[in-house]
């Protein structure tokens, strides 16, 4: 292999067709770096994806309230099916696998909320305390909603950052009071979270203050919670048991698909994981079919070698050449050519993906689709492989050609013209 003299063979050769073998080896880099960016790019669209969908936890189901297709014991078909506080008890009751539950309410109306000279119109929640156990929150200041503020209706309030920008430019917010639609609310906390949308301003009260000073009613917007231990046909048993017990409650027909909606996590994150390895399945099918591309047209360039050196092959067999010696030259040739190009299509495939995570590139060029696109990254087996890969394609490109090299008679190599 460390022949030197077949190595300067081999870069003679190389010299001599130097546009041949540049559109050959840029057909093969090609092949590797659209393998390792499209991969990289699918594992930068997975990490994201799984930190935005992070802020629910993956055990959890929520519960919201529809409309009835079906009339039912006196319920006409439109009815509106509105959960009640009453709910929330009955679940905590009849499913056993819950581990925490709340429910958000809602402030009817336009929620106008200022601070001395600064105000806008964001998106206030009512919620138990037990909210941060089933989303995903960072306290950046001060705490967040706690039990006591729920049974003692303590007019306090938790606001993202990006409301905190809007009221308290320049002021700190923690322990000041915010106007909620006239009613003043005292700031304990500070939160970040991602989102699914950019402009997500929230501030979260407690629910019961909420339904005792803005609603009047123990309505219920959704009932979020979170299962112990359970596996997805398991959370689709507890959808059917959900939905048969609030048709009782409610007097819908358990047959109306329509009259609940559950949100079921716990089956959503094994279909979002199954259609990730499908992505990359189909990744890596499209960059193997690209680089066998590029194989075939080094094979075809090691036959037209091969066909170029016929008699210089005959000569070196008639003085001795065995054929080994013949096979390895060619082999040599096709994996150096093979495995040069590949590295270069994979520095570059990794360079691309190491230039968009550094420079934020995404961010920069399209902010909204940067929440979804977190590190792209290609790890140390698929580096392994791509290499395993290159390696064995350059042998086989190279093989027929060496074996037809070796099998050349040298008085019909001494004929050819």
């Amino acid at each position: 292999m460390f022949d030197r003299d077949k190595w300067s063979e081999i870069f003679s050769t190389i010299r001599k067709n130097k546009t041949r073998t540049f559109l050959t080896g840029f057909s093969v880099a090609t092949g590797i770096f659209m393998l390792i960016f499209l991969l990289g790019a699918g594992r930068g669209l997975r990490n994201g994806m799984i930190d935005v969908f992070s802020q629910d936890a993956t055990n959890s189901m929520q519960l919201f309230g529809g409309r009835t297709t079906k009339a039912y014991k006196g319920t006409p078909i439109g009815k509106r099916i509105q959960l009640r506080n009453s709910d929330l008890e009955t679940l905590k009751k009849s499913i056993a696998k819950i581990d925490a539950i709340c429910a958000m309410s809602y402030i009817p109306g336009t929620e106008v909320i200022s601070y001395k000279n600064n105000f806008g119109n964001f998106n206030v929640s009512p919620i138990h305390e037990t909210y941060k156990e089933i989303k995903s929150f960072d306290i950046l200041k001060g705490r967040f909603l706690n039990k006591k503020d729920i049974l003692d209706h303590r007019k306090v309030v938790i606001i993202q950052d990006e409301v905190e920008n809007i009221l308290f430019p320049e002021e700190e917010s923690i322990g000041k009071y915010i106007d909620v639609n006239k009613i003043k609310f005292k700031v304990v906390g500070v939160f970040s979270k991602k989102d699914f949308n950019e402009n997500s301003r929230d501030i979260y009260i407690p629910i019961t203050v909420a339904q005792k000073i803005f609603n009047n009613n123990d309505y219920l917007q959704r009932i979020s919670f979170t299962l112990n231990d359970v596996s997805v046909d398991q959370s689709k048993e507890i959808e059917t048991q959900i939905l048969y017990k609030m048709a009782a409650e409610h007097n819908f027909s358990k047959e109306d698909k329509n009259a609940l909606w559950l949100q079921n996590n716990i089956e959503n994150s094994q279909s979002f994981s199954q259609m990730f390895d499908g992505i990359d399945q189909f990744v890596w099918i499209i960059g193997i079919f690209t680089i066998i591309l590029g194989v075939i047209g080094v094979f075809n360039i090691m036959m037209i070698v091969v066909k170029e050196r016929t008699k210089e092959i005959g000569i070196r067999k008639a003085i001795g050449a065995s054929p080994i010696s013949v096979v390895s030259l060619v082999l040599m040739e096709s994996i150096f050519i093979t495995a040069a190009s590949g590295y270069v299509g994979l520095i570059a495939g990794v360079g691309l993906l190491e230039a968009i995570t550094r420079f934020d590139i995404i961010e920069k060029v399209y902010p909204p689709a940067a929440i979804y696109f977190l590190n792209p990254q290609v790890d140390l087996g698929v580096a392994v492989g791509a290499t395993i890969v290159l390696v064995i394609t350059g042998a086989l490109a190279g093989f027929f050609p060496a074996r037809r090299a070796a099998s050349i008679r040298p008085i019909e190599a001494l004929r050819d013209e």
